[in-house]
């Protein structure tokens, strides 16, 4: 797992670095290929893929110069290599290849999860550091995350899948079978991290836009900081709670 987690980093680096030159916020975030890696290697490699995503993307920032705001590049990263193998496991047991409709849709639904969550955590991190407003870059990463997605991944998880299955590096190969959790529990998980993910990005662009105030959060500053910050701080935690359970 650790050698698979160093492939995962160092092929999700291999693929950003060159597109730095194609950036579609200067110095915060470029059109990315790559995004259809973490979500990949997360079906094939499981929680190999998600701090290979973590430390990828790391590397690839250091190519266009490190910030604070890296350090919510690198948790919204691990998210987004974590949800798609923890969110599939607990729902299904069905292979992650699209060859039906209703497989193609439910793969289609966590990439999608994956992709608003990562951008929720990004547009909240740096809108929180003053960077840019999460109506700016929330939309943005979480459209590029979901186009590049949704386009490549279903096709190569198609390609790979079977054959990394026949060689048994599949993570559950490696770390064997886990005793199911209790089906509450994976319910609750799995509901706690849609609400959450949902809730987080829909309250990020309406806090940000001025459209709505977070009771919890009733400041009134002139960038939102506070607001954003605050305000969606509970709903990215039950997110991440709900993975937890998972």
């Amino acid at each position: 797992m650790v050698v698979l987690t160093a492939i995962c980093a160092a092929l999700y680096a291999a693929i950003l670095i060159p597109f730095k030159v194609v950036p579609l916020i200067p110095g915060i975030t470029e059109f990315r290929p790559a995004n259809a890696i973490p979500v990949v290697c997360s079906f094939l490699f499981g929680p190999a893929a998600a701090w290979g995503a973590a430390f990828g993307n790391l590397i690839g920032d250091f190519f266009g110069g490190l910030g604070p705001g890296d350090l919510f590049g690198f948790l919204a990263n691990l998210l987004y290599g974590l949800v798609p193998y923890a969110l599939w496991e607990a729902v299904t047991d069905l292979p992650p290849v699209p060859r039906g409709p209703l497989v193609a849709a439910g793969l289609l639904a966590v990439i999608a999860l994956a992709a608003t969550l990562c951008a929720a955590v990004v547009g909240w991190g740096l809108h929180l550091l003053g960077f840019h407003p999460f109506t700016v870059l929330g939309t943005v990463v979480l459209v590029n995350n979901l186009v590049v997605a949704v386009v490549l991944a279903p096709f190569l998880l198609a390609v790979l899948y079977p054959r990394v299955q026949r060689a048994r590096l599949l993570y559950r190969d490696l770390l064997g079978p886990r005793l199911p959790p209790p089906r509450w529990r994976t319910a609750l998980g799995a509901a706690l991290v849609v609400v959450g993910t949902g809730a987080a990005f829909a309250a990020g662009e309406l806090i940000a836009g001025g459209r709505w105030v977070a009771p919890w959060a009733a400041y009134a500053t002139a960038s939102r900081r506070l607001e954003v910050g605050l305000g969606l701080l509970p709903l990215l935690g039950l997110a991440v709670g709900g993975l937890a359970l998972l």
